[in-house]
């Protein structure tokens, strides 16, 4: 099984998979080196010192996992990447190890659950994190595929069924979570957005919040589609082979965000809810993300949509990515200090 595990002060590495670039391995002697023109500096009291701060740093850099689980639904092998922060491995005040909550993150279409650190995503979050920007919770990048999340139409592909009955339980038996409801979000880019938005209306008891960038919200309706098909235009190959070709009607409209969020209006009053696209989108996304704020505002759901210059890119998604996690640290301590409260 192909794993990673990847610390601030080394790496050790095995994979099958594509190799991203690991951190430069850092030791205390290269730094000690270092001061040789200082003898003075290298007193016992000095290097004493030099070494706690030196563990303490260490042992607060987060890392991260990659592994796979062996899906019976899926019938293959699903990769997974997870951050997870350094305090994690942390005692509290009472010597207790601690729980967090868990994002789920999904990425967009082409891309796989590596990709995040490929762009320099974890590395933004490691540094929000360091400079107390948001707080500590676990992130998990699975391999989606071009699922778009859900099951497909023929019933050949239950990736939504995966998710929810094999990755979610793998995750929460392997590592110290805050448990339900509380201790869950999703958030994704692109295919991925699409994915968070139809997970969280349709499983609102499963999620607390849910964030979006640039979401693959499309205002088509399935016959738009199957004439569009008639042309031949490419949307039609990314679609087809979940939602079928032609394009099942039934299953488009099971699967649609908007429909989901009429459907469960009620329930979404409880979720915390977050969206940005940008307005010059290659796609056209923006006008699918200013329609589900329009309808989330007639429903009267609160929610943060937030428009933006720029177009469907990782540029565009790493500039505003400081932004979700900020929302979803929020998010999570609020949900903490409900269930605190009760």
């Amino acid at each position: 099984m192909p794993w990673l595990c990847c610390r601030a002060m080394g790496c050790v590495r095995s994979f099958k998979r594509s190799k991203p670039q690991g951190l430069k391995p850092r030791s205390l002697p290269a730094l000690l080196a270092r001061l040789k023109p200082c003898p003075s500096l290298l007193s016992r009291p000095f290097v004493i010192t030099l070494l706690l701060v030196f563990a303490q740093n260490a042992f607060a850099q987060g890392r991260i996992d990659c592994s796979s689980i062996d899906s019976k639904i899926l019938k293959r092998a699903v990769h997974y990447c997870v951050r997870v922060p350094g305090r994690y491995d942390q005692k509290d005040a009472q010597g207790q190890l601690r729980s967090l909550p868990v994002l789920y993150y999904l990425h967009g279409l082409g891309d796989d659950e590596q990709s995040f650190s490929r762009s320099g995503g974890w590395t933004l979050i490691e540094d929000l994190r360091e400079h107390g920007k948001i707080g500590d919770f676990l992130i998990v990048a699975p391999e989606g595929d071009a699922s778009f999340y859900i099951n497909s139409a023929d019933g050949k592909q239950r990736y939504s069924d995966f998710f929810l009955r094999e990755l979610v339980p793998h995750i929460e038996k392997k590592y110290r979570v805050v448990p339900g409801r509380d201790g869950r979000a999703i958030t994704g880019i692109s295919m991925g957005g699409y994915g968070a938005l139809r997970f969280a209306f349709a499983y609102t008891e499963t999620f607390s919040a849910v964030s979006a960038q640039s979401a693959a919200l499309m205002l088509f309706s399935a016959e738009d589609l199957n004439a569009a098909a008639e042309s031949r235009l490419p949307i039609m190959n990314a679609l087809g082979g979940v939602f079928g070709n032609p394009i099942d009607v039934g299953h488009w409209r099971a699967n649609d965000p908007f429909a989901l969020a009429k459907k469960n209006r009620g329930a979404l009053k409880s979720m915390a809810i977050y969206f940005n696209c940008g307005q010059s989108d290659d796609f056209g996304f923006e006008k699918g993300a200013a329609a589900l704020d329009k309808q989330l505002t007639a429903e009267g759901i609160a929610h943060e949509y937030r428009p933006y210059p720029g177009r469907h890119s990782v540029n565009y998604f790493l500039s505003h990515l400081e932004e979700v996690m900020e929302f979803h640290s929020r998010a999570f301590a609020r949900t903490q200090t409900s269930v605190a409260s009760r």
